[in-house]
C-alpha cells in the first residue's frame, strides 16, 4: 500500500533508532549522524527530518525504554502484582544484555556529549522514577501504602531491584546468575512490608 504524501514511514524511524542504539553502544557519543544514517539504510535527509540531532535520538531511545519499563504502572492491579512485574521488567531491561550495552553507550558518550547524556537520563531513568513516584503517591493517597516521600521511595525500589546490576552493566562485568522471578517477587514483598499502611 502506497504511503500518503507527508506520511511518516515508521519502519525507517525504527531502523534509525536501532542503528543509533547499536552505534552508541559500540562507539559512544562520537558516532556521526552520517554513520547512523548509513547503518539504518536511510538518507541523511530522512534522518534529519525525523531527528535533527543526536540529542533528539537519545531522547527518543530513552523515552522508548522508559515507556517499556513503566508499562506495569499503567496496566494496573494490586500493589504486589504491579511492583513484582515492574521489578521483573527492570531486571530484563537494565541487567539484560541490551540494557548493559545501552548503559555502556551512555557512559562512553557522557564525557564527549554531556548534553546528550543528560537528555537521555531525563527522558529515560528520571522519567521512569517520576512515573513510579506518581504511582506511589497515588497508593499513599488511597491508603494502599504509607509512602510520605514517594520520590525517595521510588529510588529505593529501583536500588533494591537492581543492586549492582547497573554498575556491572556499565563496567561490562558479568552478572552472577540469579532467578529473575524470585528476585522480583522478593523485592516487591520486602518493599511493600517497609511501606505497609
Amino acid at each position: 500500500m502506497a504511503r500518503v504524501r507527508g506520511q511518516v514511514d515508521e519502519t525507517k524511524t525504527e531502523a534509525i533508532l536501532e542503528a543509533a542504539q547499536a552505534l552508541f553502544s559500540e562507539q559512544g557519543g562520537g558516532v556521526s549522524m552520517d554513520a547512523i544514517a548509513r547503518r539504518a539504510g536511510v538518507s541523511r535527509q530522512t534522518l534529519y527530518n525525523r531527528f535533527p540531532s543526536k540529542l533528539e535520538i537519545g531522547r527518543a531511545l530513552a523515552g522508548r525504554r522508559s515507556d517499556a519499563i513503566s508499562a506495569p504502572l499503567r496496566d494496573g492491579g494490586d500493589p504486589e502484582t504491579v511492583l513484582t512485574t515492574l521489578a521483573a521488567v527492570l531486571l530484563d531491561k537494565i541487567v539484560g544484555e541490551d540494557g548493559k550495552a545501552s548503559m555502556r553507550g551512555v557512559a562512553l558518550m557522557s564525557p564527549h556529549a554531556p548534553e546528550v547524556a543528560l537528555a537521555i537520563y531525563e527522558a529515560g531513568p528520571r522519567e521512569s522514577l517520576r512515573r513510579l513516584s506518581a504511582w506511589l503517591a497515588e497508593q499513599h493517597r488511597t491508603g494502599a501504602l504509607a509512602v510520605p516521600d514517594p520520590d525517595a521511595a521510588a529510588e529505593m525500589f529501583a536500588g533494591m531491584v537492581l543492586g549492582h546490576g547497573h554498575l556491572r552493566g556499565v563496567l561490562g562485568v558479568p552478572h552472577p546468575p540469579f532467578d529473575r522471578d524470585t528476585r522480583a517477587a522478593e523485592t516487591a514483598r520486602r518493599f511493600l512490608r517497609a511501606f505497609a499502611p
